[in-house]
């Protein structure tokens, strides 16, 4: 069976005073737009941590404050992979015919906890005896993948901080971005150290917001509306949690592994893709995803940087949301607001972000690449 969004909803996302269910019904509202609620069979709710808020049951909480109660409701959980976890969830249950209509929610209320608390939530998506009894928290990680990389490809602070500035220009653009302001490349370079060679203007932000995706299958889409966006693909691939425990650290097998079944899923490669959300909670990582999506070779990621390959205009345009980076870092719902800037696109909604192309990508993943999921959409 064929499966499509029909619709989309996306919260702003910034430092929000409102809770999670008031994020999520944010979303929600601009997504029924149109749809009947009664037609949603089932609930799946991508969300990291219960710190935040002290919150579990997610699947109830949603179902209760979005009045779809009494239908199948409950939590997925991949870290920051949670809300394209939540998309494969729907997914799978139209394709299966579980659900005719299926709701894919990710959402996280972050900011109310200070950021050592947040740093400490975020640590449990590593090994707790490999890792966090060693105090090697989840920027380390990534700041040993910089170091590495830098080192035996020839990579520069400079290259790492081109990322930063290319995504805040696109989210300049983006009036649901957490930030859309321009920043200067000396401006990263000189912004305050987190794990060297990682500093501040590399890191995304903490985040509040939420996403939600409608899912249905064909008969359904095509009745409820004229723009149907086909999920041509949908994968999830684990690696090891800890990296230590990985021969290749500077290769990230489970977004490769993710990326090649949604491939082969959707009759595609790399070289199709015309708009790519990829996972950046930190610069190196989107350096990382590029090798690991096939755009380009190992250990030449940094150069399609350099050479503006990866900008609006450029040949693979990444991040055009602004990324985790500048659109934001709500952890659950990381995974579906990178969907959500694919369905813009590909239905003609980006505003002044527009780029046309037929084939998406989106990769979102938690822990350290431990967890991968991919998506390839097409109008």
């Amino acid at each position: 069976m064929n499966v499509y969004i029909i619709s989309m909803g996306m919260s702003k996302i910034g430092k929000r005073k409102e809770s999670s269910k008031e994020l999520f019904f944010e979303a929600l509202t601009e997504a029924l737009q149109g749809v009947d609620p009664r037609d949603i069979d089932a609930v799946y709710v991508g969300v990291q941590s219960e710190t935040y808020e002290h919150q579990i049951m997610y699947g109830s909480l949603v179902s209760e404050y979005g009045g779809l109660l009494f239908r199948e409701a409950y939590r997925v959980e991949a870290c920051a992979a949670s809300g394209a976890l939540a998309l494969h969830t729907a997914y799978m249950a139209v394709r299966s015919g579980v659900a005719r209509v299926a709701l894919a929610v990710g959402v996280e209320k972050m900011t109310a906890r200070g950021t050592e608390e947040v740093t400490d939530a975020l640590m449990a998506a590593s090994d707790y005896v490999l890792d966090q009894l060693n105090g090697i928290t989840i920027p380390a990680h990534y700041a040993m993948l910089a170091t590495r990389y830098m080192r035996l490809y020839g990579a520069t602070e400079e290259d790492l901080c081109a990322v930063a500035v290319k995504n805040h220009e696109n989210a300049s653009l983006n009036p649901k971005a957490h930030f859309q302001k321009r920043i200067t490349l000396e401006e990263c370079l000189r912004s305050r150290p987190v794990a060297r060679p990682l500093k501040v203007m590399d890191s995304a932000p903490i985040s509040d917001g939420a996403a939600v995706a409608l899912v249905a299958g064909e008969d359904v889409a095509r009745k409820l509306t004229d723009t149907p966006v086909r999920i041509l693909a949908s994968t999830v691939v684990a690696d090891t949690l800890s990296i230590s425990q990985r021969p290749d650290p500077l290769w990230p097998r489970a977004v490769w592994e993710a990326a090649a079944r949604a491939y082969r899923q959707a009759g595609i490669g790399p070289r199709d893709v015309g708009i790519a959300e990829v996972h950046d909670a930190f610069t190196i990582n989107e350096i990382l995803m590029y090798e690991a999506l096939g755009f380009a070779e190992r250990g030449k990621g940094h150069l399609l940087v350099r050479e503006g390959e990866t900008q609006r205009g450029g040949r693979i345009p990444v991040n055009v949301s602004g990324g985790l980076k500048a659109r934001g870092h709500p952890v659950g719902a990381t995974g579906l607001a990178q969907i959500y800037e694919l369905y813009l696109h590909l239905t003609g909604r980006a505003g002044r972000r527009q780029v046309n192309a037929r084939y998406g990508l989106a990769l979102n993943e938690g822990g350290v690449n431990s967890t991968a999921v991919a998506h390839i959409l097409a109008i």
